[in-house]
């Protein structure tokens, strides 16, 4: 049974937003610049434990806890949780063998951080993005042929700044 057999009758034969790699939602994401005002404020719970997440390696959860909070908030900011969720999913699809949501998830996410470098509510976004590209690079040396061939222990962690 493939996923059109389970869709009900009159449904959208397109693929669903899972299925795409479109994995954070339908909102359209703004391309900056963005105001980085609130990078001195102390970091969120969710955001914290949504680092957690990331660094535990559990991508999926990590995308919920951060699209939560990336969602709550209101100003700029959110482009750091979104940059951050989508560099996990970047992972979470690299896991699943989606060679195209793997590299568009990593530099979508890379190019967000970008705004919030050096660091942003503790969070070391220049360390952050400096461990992703080689990933990314990777990614798309290998190509979809050989994905499964990724060494994983460049999957960076996320530091927090004392």
């Amino acid at each position: 049974m493939t996923d059109a057999d389970r869709r009900p009758a009159g449904a959208s034969s397109a693929p669903d937003r899972h299925e795409r790699g479109d994995f954070v939602g339908a909102r359209k994401r703004r391309k900056g610049p963005y105001v980085a005002t609130e990078c001195g404020d102390p970091p969120p719970p969710d955001l914290l434990k949504g680092i957690h997440e990331f660094n535990e390696g559990e991508f999926f959860e990590q995308h919920e806890t951060l699209e939560t909070l990336w969602r709550a908030t209101d100003t700029d900011v959110r482009y750091l949780y979104q940059g951050i969720l989508l560099v996990g999913v970047g992972f979470y699809h690299l896991g699943r063998g989606n060679y195209h949501g793997a590299q568009a998830k990593l530099a979508a996410g890379i190019e967000m951080l970008e705004w919030f470098a050096p660091a942003c509510q503790t969070v070391d976004v220049a360390d952050l993005i400096a461990r992703t590209r080689p990933a990314l690079e990777q990614v798309r040396a290998l190509g979809r042929e050989r994905l499964g061939e990724f060494d994983r222990s460049l999957i960076p962690q996320v530091r927090l700044l004392a």
